[in-house]
């Protein structure tokens, strides 16, 4: 296998023809591997130095590592807060040729110096966590793993119905109660479809979140903001845009933004105004009928992603974890 890098966001370019199909043949498949995504993060939040190392094997695209450098470290774009997944990209088959081929002009002079690489959100049971224990100790290098988070998530079955009758007893009666109180007010689901105006959705969506906590409205930079318009207008492109609101009585009152890819619901942020109508617990009626919509569409999985919140068990989700990984070079090199 043959390894070359580009510097700076001209990779986004010279790699958009192949980018998203090697992607989706990934170990980790998931939205934040594709183009749009990993792009709009380094257009918006991006800081040190883009480099993408690419890996052929006879001229056809067999990885990518998108890093960046900053101060001596390496980190994978996308790190750390914004993205869920993370990881090299390439099929399993190639995960190990390619993680060495890449490592190896890491080592050599087309890479700038670097001490340590750190290497955030890679899933569990990703093959990369085996092949980078393997390198390290081939190099010489020290090498730490640690669960760095947990996504919960729940396995689908196939009908609404027995879903709720996998939740604890108290919690299926309370679901049960709300979805039956908004039933019977003026509630009503709306899914941006592939027409609308996504901009001004995503507007809308951001407003509910600024209003969900303080800490979210001081998340919400205009970078942040930037990012979300991006991926949405983007995913709209794709067909994998799932912008949900719960309107009650006409008014927006809770909203989810979604990402429908590979028979998986990604959850990837929430917004709710809390002053408007609490009595019929929106945010958990939205949750509830994303869950149900995600059923009767035949999801597999609804992914909570990021974050151990108590209201994603309440939902019946279990963990999964994923995994930050360090290699730090001896100190003469």
């Amino acid at each position: 296998m043959k390894a070359d890098i580009i510097h700076g966001e001209r990779a986004f370019s010279d790699l958009a023809a192949d980018w998203d199909d090697l992607a989706g043949r990934g170990m980790t498949d998931t939205p934040f591997q594709s183009l749009a995504y990993q792009r709009a993060w380094w257009q918006h939040l991006g800081p040190g130095t883009l480099h993408t190392i690419t890996v052929r094997e006879a001229g056809a695209l067999a990885a990518v590592l998108c890093v960046y450098s900053q101060d001596g470290l390496v980190h994978f774009n996308g790190c750390v807060e914004e993205t869920d997944y993370l990881d090299l990209i390439a099929p399993a088959g190639n995960a190990a040729a390619g993680w060495r081929a890449a490592i190896d002009l890491l080592n050599s002079s087309q890479f700038p110096a670097w001490h340590t690489l750190e290497l955030c959100n890679i899933p569990a049971g990703s093959p990369s966590r085996a092949i980078l224990a393997e390198i390290a100790a081939e190099q010489g290098w020290s090498h730490s793993s640690d669960i760095q988070e947990v996504c919960p998530v729940i396995t689908l079955p196939g009908d609404f119905d027995t879903y709720l009758e996998s939740l604890d007893k108290k919690q299926r009666h309370e679901l049960r109660r709300k979805l039956r109180r908004a039933s019977a007010a003026d509630v009503n689901l709306h899914i941006v479809r592939p027409d609308e105006d996504v901009t001004q959705a995503v507007d809308d969506f951001l407003r509910l979140l600024q209003l969900s906590t303080p800490e979210k409205a001081a998340w919400l930079n205009p970078a942040r903001r930037a990012v979300f318009q991006d991926v949405a207008a983007a995913a709209q492109a794709a067909g994998t845009l799932q912008l949900m609101f719960l309107t009650i009585e006409g008014q927006k009152a809770a909203a989810l933004f979604n990402l429908d890819y590979k028979g998986r619901v990604w959850v990837y942020n929430s917004g709710l105004d809390p002053a408007a109508f609490g009595f019929l617990s929106p945010g958990v009626v939205l949750t509830a009928q994303a869950i149900e919509h995600a059923i009767n569409t035949g999801h597999d999985t609804f992914d909570f992603l990021r974050g151990s919140e108590e209201y994603k068990y309440r939902f019946g989700a279990q963990d999964t974890t994923i995994h930050r990984i360090t290699l730090r070079k001896a100190p003469q090199e």
